[in-house]
């Protein structure tokens, strides 16, 4: 962590959005505007996620973001779990609705009911869709990306013939996340299962995707979930089986959103603002001529030669000939996090070379200009690979497994406090009891992340307890 992230992270990170400037504020409590910079992150998000949905057979939909309220009471669990963050619509056109309508905090309420007039027979099975959408969820306490009252998101819908073929899905949907994630914004995850406190409201079980911030939160960066009949039951969707019987479906759903700007932020940011992953950067590279540029017009024949050859190549290439000073345009194109700068002036070109800054990295390189391509190209891909490389040391550096008792946990908090380091998160066991679980987070502040499947190591007794532990999970403080 840079000083400025270690002496209040959250200024840092909203400071550094709106000066990247990615966001603004609206007159709506918690609701944001996406600039174009902001929204294109999300924008390469969603191509990398639609490529892989649609390879594994899922199709997109759009479905109404108004919910008649009866929907929620058919499943219980799941409206007592939204209830406080719903926003309703009571009047239209001047007159009282006669039923509520909810803006939608997610849909399986809305498309179980449709479900259930779209299957009929097992030649309906599977359905595969997915939604790209805003959603509401009124939270109390808001922070730009991570949590606001209306972010955008997308959320799968899948109806299967048995269980067997709903967890495979909802499996598989994790570790598309896991992949996209890791692979397009270089952030680690622990993947694994949520406990019973933590999963989606009317989820029979819950598995998630979990990243750690700079300051060692954490976000949630992704859920998976199996709904077993539940939602089916409550919406009637049957289908007619092969003997000619009549079953429930059963049915998945799983999202992300636009949390996942804010963590590529949180984890790759640095004192000088934004480092962006290449492959999800708005702008990969950023051309400069510096020096008495203009009185010399082969810098710019040059760079526009470049400029066009980068593009071709399909690279996000900007050229950057505004009267500024340089030094403000590196400083503005730093702020922003755009992975490579390529500067050239008279000199370079005397000597037939430029040169290039990798945002992650100190020290700026000569290059040959005949060599120019092929080294920005590897530098993309060297870059991506490297911020991922560093953001898994970091979170492993600050991954403990050798807190094994709440007041361990406790002198862990302390000591990190004192030296000034932030306390991360921590692999303890957990004997299965909600209250041990609730404990620790009322003395903590801890919440449990989710049953790793992979753990580092195995704990054998409860963290809050000290009896025998049924599951190692991972416990930090979240987003």
């Amino acid at each position: 962590m840079t000083n400025q992230q270690q002496n209040d992270f959250s200024k840092w990170y909203i400071d550094t959005i709106q000066k990247a400037d990615l966001m603004d504020y609206t007159p709506v409590r918690g609701c944001i505007a996406f600039k174009p910079d902001g929204f294109e992150i999300w924008e390469h998000i969603q191509e990398e996620m639609n490529r892989r949905f649609k390879e594994t057979g899922h199709r997109n939909a759009y479905f109404p973001m108004l919910i008649p309220e009866s929907f929620f009471q058919k499943e219980k669990d799941h409206i007592e779990g939204f209830a406080p963050e719903l926003p309703w619509v009571t009047e239209a056109a001047g007159e009282k609705l006669e039923e509520r309508l909810a803006l939608r905090p997610t849909s399986e309420t809305m498309i179980g009911h449709l479900y259930s007039d779209w299957i009929k027979s097992y030649r309906d099975l599977p359905v595969l869709i997915n939604q790209w959408a805003n959603v509401f969820r009124w939270e109390k306490k808001t922070l730009p990306f991570i949590r606001t009252s209306e972010f955008l998101w997308q959320e799968g819908h899948t109806a299967h013939v048995d269980e067997e073929e709903a967890r495979q899905e909802t499996m598989q949907m994790l570790n598309i996340y896991k992949e996209v994630v890791e692979e397009l914004l270089a952030i680690p995850v622990y993947d694994g299962q949520k406990t019973p406190s933590e999963r989606f409201a009317g989820a029979v079980d819950t598995y998630s995707i979990e990243a750690m911030m700079k300051d060692g939160k954490a976000v949630q960066a992704g859920t998976s979930h199996y709904l077993g009949t539940k939602f089916a039951e409550a919406f009637d969707i049957k289908y007619l089986n092969k003997e000619n019987k009549h079953q429930h479906v059963h049915t998945t759903s799983w999202g992300t959103s636009t949390r996942l700007i804010g963590s590529v932020i949180m984890v790759h940011g640095d004192e000088q603002g934004l480092v962006l992953p290449p492959r999800v950067a708005p702008t990969q590279v950023v051309l400069i001529p510096v020096g008495p540029w203009k009185k010399n017009p082969a810098i710019m024949e040059k760079l526009d030669e470049l400029y066009a050859a980068l593009k071709a190549k399909g690279v996000r290439v900007r050229l950057d000939d505004s009267d500024q000073s340089p030094g403000y345009k590196f400083n503005e194109w730093e702020l922003k996090g755009v992975p490579v700068r390529i500067e050239l002036g008279p000199r370079d070109l005397e000597n037939n070379q430029a040169l290039l800054k990798a945002r992650d990295e100190a020290d700026k390189v000569s290059v040959d200009i005949p060599n120019l391509m092929e080294r920005i190209e590897e530098e993309l891909t060297t870059m991506q690979t490297r911020l991922l490389e560093k953001a898994r040391a970091f979170r492993d550096e600050n991954s403990h497994t050798n807190v094994d008792s709440l007041e361990q946990l406790k002198q862990h908090l302390t000591d990190s406090t004192e030296k000034g380091e932030i306390p991360g998160w921590v692999l303890a066991g957990w004997c299965g009891d909600d209250a041990c679980e609730e404990n620790v987070k009322n003395e903590t502040k801890f919440t449990t992340r989710n049953i790793p499947f992979n753990p580092p190591a195995e704990k054998s007794t409860c963290i809050n307890c000290g009896k025998e532990s049924k599951h190692t999970v991972w416990f930090g403080r979240a987003y």
